[in-house]
């Protein structure tokens, strides 16, 4: 198969060895249709609401300022625009695959680039607090011999929220696909004995699939894309009012 190293179909490639994979594709696909979302939402906005759809913008607002409010602190309300975009883009992500689409949360290059946006703030906001020296001081406690292992761990922030909401999404695939087969095969099995034209339509497929795609496509999503919001609030402001 025409795949990259992590599994995503190369649609394209380019001259320099420059690929067009799926994920890019149905990456560009979410944010035209979070863009377009919006833009609805927001169209001929009054400043007293005048329709459904700016109540539901507000609302969307508000929420998003609450959860950053409650989260992180009143100096942090200018997070909300990021951490609102950052759970849009991995819910609605994860959500594609409702649309067989290649969900883009099941290419680690997707949330690794977004976990080390995260790492670079929370570095940033640790350098900005204590200063570069008290930075480079705090690596070295509570011993000077602990330098290594805090530098590891200090790395393994990106890691360890780019391989989680990676390992959700695409376990979550791979354990539905693996299923769906298995009723296939088990159907075929079972109902070998009656006609071919009854026997070939895999009745065992209907039902468990659907019900483990509102776990897995539904729940899990939103559920990783708040988690991953959460530890990025979380890490932040830990990391500003350190240390």
């Amino acid at each position: 198969m025409n795949v990259d190293i992590t599994g995503a179909k190369i649609l394209f490639r380019l001259p320099f060895g420059i690929v067009i994979t799926e994920t890019q594709v149905n990456m560009w696909i979410v944010m035209l249709v979070i863009a377009l979302l919006c833009k609805f939402l927001t169209h001929n906005m009054k400043i007293k609401p005048a329709g459904k759809r700016q109540v539901i913008a507000e609302y969307l607002v508000k929420m998003a300022s609450n959860f950053v409010k409650e989260n992180m602190g009143e100096g942090f309300m200018k997070f909300t625009p990021f951490i609102a975009a950052l759970f849009s883009l991995a819910s609605f992500s994860s959500l594609s695959s409702l649309f067989g689409m290649y969900p883009p949360t099941s290419d680690l290059n997707t949330t690794l680039g977004w976990a080390i946006i995260v790492f670079v703030m929370i570095t940033y906001y640790k350098i900005k607090t204590n200063g570069i020296l008290g930075y480079a001081k705090g690596l070295t406690e509570p011993f000077a011999v602990m330098t290594p292992f805090n530098i590891l761990g200090e790395f393994s922030t990106p890691i360890s929220m780019a391989f989680r909401m990676f390992g959700n999404t695409a376990s979550g695939a791979v354990i539905s696909a693996l299923l769906y087969a298995g009723l296939a095969w088990l159907s075929n099995l079972v109902l070998q004995w009656l006609p071919e034209a009854l026997s070939s339509i895999p009745l065992l497929q209907l039902g468990l699939p659907a019900i483990l795609s509102i776990y897995f496509d539904l729940f899990s999503s939103v559920l990783q894309a708040f988690i991953f919001c959460m530890l990025t609030m979380l890490y932040v402001s830990s990391a500003a009012s350190n240390d």
